[in-house]
């Protein structure tokens, strides 16, 4: 047999209890003031005759629960549904007590059982939106037979006060369902944006990951014909016969066979033996200048400039492979926009630092600003148009941001933003 849970169900997927529990303490104490002024004033602006003392031990002992439920909610980082639920039966429960005491079912203020229900039924799964439903219903039932009656002696000013109190309990009810319903769904639609956010972001690391399967396939398959070229360009390399001018191409082709050996073996080496969870730190200006460095390698036509934006020692930068990545892919796209040296800026903050790199061409289309690498765009005859997809991934992925723009004096800015390096949490 399959009992009833309130522990986990489709509700409390969507729903954050320790906020709904919050709103409904927060919420009790407002109703609770209330009551108390009720209590107070009826006898003497009303002429009711009501029992106070009873009905101020109700309210003590609630108020009392409520300190409690809010001191837990304080230390607390999580709530549950059953938890949720309790709550919401002392809400049935206070307002029983306090409807025994004041005429039973034919107190007016007998409908605010509802508002307790309206909450059940938009944060709690349906077992327990059936519970406390039957709990209310059994509440009123009982209150019909079982009350404390009031003395009303005059029954044109009776039927006058019920009226009134009809009135008060629709505009109190109106209210605080309004209320719920307008803070649930409002916390309804950010969750659904968060869920679609993760969603179009699982979607992305999948492709990503694809992509780097490939690759590191690819990288593997280039093995043997780097070797072949390598070999045939050294057999180059010591033929007499050849002019000086093709010796120096030759060797600027065997630098460039060098470095993509090299590039190919730090690929193998990065996804075999090193650790990308625990990469070195290095000071942010030095890892950068030597990335610089190591770009004019692989591109020796291609010019720059480093810019330190901030007074001061640089503080560490995590040498991620996957941000070396990023930069040099951003490098290769202003590279191929001008041919005018790039400017590359590093400024830091007490939180963060930055990094520009600003190119003196036409300036990003505008399917690149709008798109800002959140999907491949299509391929073109400067390379497969995956590499700004790349990039944005592996900068959120270091807890980053990439911002691209169109500065008002020309050319593309593209501007990586990253935390700064908590020492304790580095090297733990």
């Amino acid at each position: 047999m399959r009992f009833f849970s309130c522990t986990a169900d489709g509700a409390a997927q969507w729903t954050n209890q320790r906020a709904n529990l919050r709103r409904l303490v927060a919420s009790r104490w407002i109703v609770l003031a209330v009551m108390a002024v009720l209590t107070a004033g009826a006898p003497g602006l009303l002429a009711i005759p009501l029992p106070q003392a009873p009905l101020f031990a109700v309210l003590g002992v609630t108020a009392a629960f409520n300190a409690l439920a809010d001191r837990r909610l304080r230390r607390a980082s999580h709530a549950t549904s059953g938890e949720l639920l309790s709550q919401l039966l002392l809400d049935i429960a206070a307002l029983s007590a306090l409807m025994f005491f004041s005429g039973g079912a034919t107190n007016p203020l007998i409908s605010l059982l509802l508002p307790p229900l309206a909450f059940a039924a938009l944060t709690l799964p349906i077992p327990c939106v059936l519970a406390a439903g039957a709990i209310a219903i059994a509440a009123y039932s009982l209150l019909l037979v079982v009350y404390v009656p009031l003395p009303m002696p005059d029954a044109a000013r009776a039927t006058q006060l019920h009226l009134i109190g009809m009135w008060l309990t629709f505009a109190v009810s109106a209210a605080m369902i309004a209320w719920f319903v307008v803070r649930l769904t409002g916390l309804i639609r950010q969750r659904d944006a968060e869920l679609a956010a993760a969603r179009e972001q699982a979607l992305r690391d999948e492709r990503v990951l694809a992509m780097g399967t490939l690759a590191a396939g690819a990288a593997h398959e280039l093995g043997t014909p780097l070797a072949t070229m390598s070999l045939l360009a050294g057999e180059l390399a010591t033929d007499a016969s050849l002019p000086a001018a093709v010796h120096e191409d030759i060797a600027l082709l065997r630098r460039q066979i060098a470095v993509c050996k090299e590039i190919i073996t730090g690929l193998s080496r990065r996804a075999g033996t090193e650790r990308l969870d625990s990469p070195p730190l290095q000071p942010a200006d030095r890892w950068l200048d030597n990335l610089r460095q190591h770009w004019h390698a692989i591109r020796p036509q291609a010019a720059s400039r480093l810019i330190i934006g901030s007074d001061g020692p640089a503080p560490e930068l995590v040498a991620d492979p996957r941000l070396e990545q990023a930069l040099l892919n951003l490098f290769n796209n202003a590279a191929n926009a001008t041919p005018q040296p790039l400017e590359i800026r590093l400024a830091w903050g007490s939180d963060d630092l930055c990094i520009d790199i600003r190119d003196g061409g036409p300036g990003f289309p505008p399917a690149v600003l709008q798109n800002a690498g959140q999907h491949g765009l299509p391929a073109h005859a400067g390379g497969s148009g995956v590499g700004l997809l790349l990039t944005r991934t592996a900068i959120e992925q270091l807890g980053g941001k990439l911002n691209l723009s169109n500065p008002d004096e020309g050319g593309a800015l593209a501007r990586i933003e990253l935390p700064r390096v908590d020492h304790d949490c580095a090297h733990a």
